[in-house]
């Protein structure tokens, strides 16, 4: 099995620190507002991640984060005279109610900032000892960063390029203007703990790092994140982590592309921010697996207008056939292994997800063959079908009741709809003339038909 490592920007073979074992962490959400579209698809990466490893055979351990104290979080707590404690547990039991909803499997640990103080102080103290950090007269603590000459080592950034996009705060309280912050004092009215240098609270990438070590001790095999948190939250993180205990603190540091929708970046400043309780209005969470997983996890993900209700499409059609081979053979409970190989194999080439999915139209067409000529062998197909893609969150629901929500109303007359599946039986034997004839029968009804891997759909012209 081989992993793409952003550290050494190549796949490796996926030997994990302790036989039979993997310690995995992803960075969850700042709960600064509600979960939307980027936050389910990297819960889902992960959560997919998990699940094959256990496959596999290993013992998997699998923390995610919630940053439930920041900067974000404080606004929103001004913003809605919420106390800022109060605003972020009601921010994580919303998260947690719409991941429930779009059935993303939970973590082994859940892991919060709030709740790991003392943690994070003795981490900061044990740098400050170490000469890797400084507080400032202000009561603020920092990073120095030319303290751990190998910072840079992920992002691949040096110190000139270091500041480009990051904010700096307090240029005057720093040795350097490129330290971050592993400790603010608070300001007035602030959420805030104790510490040897004051009423404060901790920095952003602190948390991480003292999470971790408390939850699973120096090293890890699999840290994962988003893209975007490689610089700087992930190289912070490798700085803190490494400077403390000189190891490695990951083995593999693995990121998931970013979300766009309809080709710019997702933001509240575009209002162009895509709500995971909204989707799951519209679409199943079927649906937005099936539609997210289908590219490869490390690159970006465009959403269009079309990208869910086509995936919903695809089900639909899956779940059509998966009905009627269920009640041809309700007795035939064989299954298809190579389709399990065939899947096994694509995912053990760095979780390649675009692959594994597809599979899926020559299985159902294979299923459709054989349904035709009422050969079992159909079921068999189906049965492994859902067993093994179940992994990815797919074809858990009974088909009756999937079709039931979500397959469109009927409303094409049967004569109609009579003709649209001639021509596609016409199409099947490669009979184009009169595929072709039954096509131009159809318009002349009124109706156009679209061709997909898996079937077609009518629409009124």
């Amino acid at each position: 099995m081989k992993i793409y490592n952003s550290l050494t920007r190549r796949k490796e073979e996926f030997v994990p620190l302790e036989k039979g074992k993997v310690k995995m962490y992803a960075c969850g959400i700042t709960v600064s507002g509600e979960a939307h579209i980027g936050h389910a698809f990297q819960a889902i990466v992960y959560d997919v991640f998990r699940n094959f490893l256990q496959k596999e055979g290993y013992e998997v351990t699998y923390a995610r984060n919630y940053t439930d104290v920041d900067d974000k979080i404080i606004a929103k707590s001004r913003e809605t005279g919420i106390p800022a404690d109060v605003y972020a547990a009601e921010m994580i039991e919303k998260t947690n109610a719409v991941m429930a909803r779009a059935h993303i499997g939970e973590p082994t640990l859940w892991l919060k900032a709030t709740e790991n103080i003392g943690n994070i102080i003795s981490f900061i103290e044990e740098l400050i000892k170490k000469g890797h950090a400084y507080p400032a007269e202000n009561g603020d603590v920092y990073f120095d960063v030319d303290s751990f000459p190998a910072y840079g080592g992920l992002s691949g950034r040096d110190k000139e390029d270091m500041l480009d996009g990051v904010r700096v705060e307090n240029d005057e309280t720093k040795k350097n203007p490129y330290d971050f912050a592993l400790w603010k004092a608070a300001k007035a009215g602030e959420i805030c703990w104790d510490s040897p240098w004051g009423k404060g609270r901790p920095g952003w990438h602190i948390e991480c790092s003292a999470m971790n070590r408390a939850a699973f001790g120096e090293q890890i095999d699999i840290h994962g994140g988003g893209r975007d948190l490689i610089f700087p939250h992930h190289e912070n993180e490798i700085a803190q982590s490494e400077a403390l205990t000189g190891k490695p603190f990951a083995k593999y540091w693995t990121h998931n592309g970013l979300i766009k929708i309809n080709g710019q970046k997702m933001s509240k400043s575009l209002g162009n921010v895509l709500l995971l309780s909204d989707l799951l209005d519209k679409y199943s969470d079927e649906a937005l697996k099936f539609a997210l997983l289908s590219s490869n996890y490390r690159a970006d993900l465009n959403v269009t207008d079309g990208l869910f209700p086509a995936a919903e499409a695809h089900l639909v059609r899956f779940y059509t056939l998966i009905e009627k081979i269920e009640k041809a053979f309700p007795s035939e409970t064989g299954l298809c292994p190579a389709i399990d190989e065939e899947f096994d194999a694509a995912m053990r080439d760095d979780f390649n997800t675009a692959l594994a999915l597809s599979g899926l139209f020559g299985h159902f067409k294979e299923a459709g063959r054989l349904l035709a000529g009422n050969d079992p062998a159909a079921r068999r197909i189906v049965n492994q079908i859902r067993k093994t893609y179940s992994l990815l969150g797919l074809f858990r629901r009974d088909a009756a009741e999937y079709l039931a929500q979500y397959a469109p109303k009927e409303d094409i007359p049967a004569d109609v709809k009579k003709i649209a599946d001639e021509r596609w039986e016409a199409r099947q034997n490669r009979d184009w003339a009169a595929s072709d004839a039954l096509r131009e029968k159809l318009k002349a009804l009124g109706y156009a038909v679209k061709d997909a891997k898996d079937g077609y759909t009518l629409e009124k012209i």
